[in-house]
């Protein structure tokens, strides 16, 4: 399994992306954030393959996250 993490500020988005990720058969969504800096505390600790992450969002940014 491919363990996913969302980080986007927009809700609808989180849904969204978790929805169509979660369908497939060799994906689990293991969370998300609503900014950077939320995203790396919990990325760092749901150890995820790969992080989907927005690059504009409030705390700290995608680029910096």
């Amino acid at each position: 399994m491919i363990k996913v993490f969302i980080a986007d500020d927009q809700a609808m988005v989180r849904e969204g992306f978790g929805a169509l990720l979660g369908a497939q058969p060799d994906i689990v969504v293991v969370g998300d954030a609503a900014d950077g800096a939320a995203a790396v505390t919990k990325a760092r600790a749901l150890a995820p393959d790969v992080v989907l992450m927005d690059v504009r969002m409030p705390v700290m940014d995608g680029l910096e996250a």
